[in-house]
C-alpha cells in the first residue's frame, strides 16, 4: 500500500511541469488580465478562446501582454 501511495504521488510530482507549462503562469495571466477584461470579457474561464481573442487582438493589447501572446506563439 504504501508503495502505490508513493508512486501516485511521484507521477503526480512529474506531471506538474508538463501541466505548468501548458497554462499561463500568475504573472502572465497578471500581465493580460486587464487586456483580457477590456477586449475577452467573454471568453474568461474558456482558455483556447480566450488565447484566440488575444491574438486577433494582439495590435491593442498592453505591451506586456503582447509580449506573453508572442512568447506564446500568438
Amino acid at each position: 500500500m504504501k508503495i502505490s501511495v508513493l508512486a501516485a504521488l511521484l507521477l503526480a510530482v512529474a506531471a506538474l511541469p508538463a501541466a505548468a507549462q501548458s497554462g499561463p503562469s500568475v504573472q502572465e495571466q497578471m500581465a493580460c488580465r486587464g487586456d483580457a477584461s477590456k477586449f475577452c470579457a467573454e471568453h474568461i474561464g474558456k482558455p483556447p478562446q480566450m488565447n484566440a481573442c488575444l491574438r486577433e487582438n494582439k495590435s491593442k493589447l498592453s505591451d506586456s501582454c503582447r509580449k506573453v501572446v508572442e512568447s506564446r506563439g500568438g
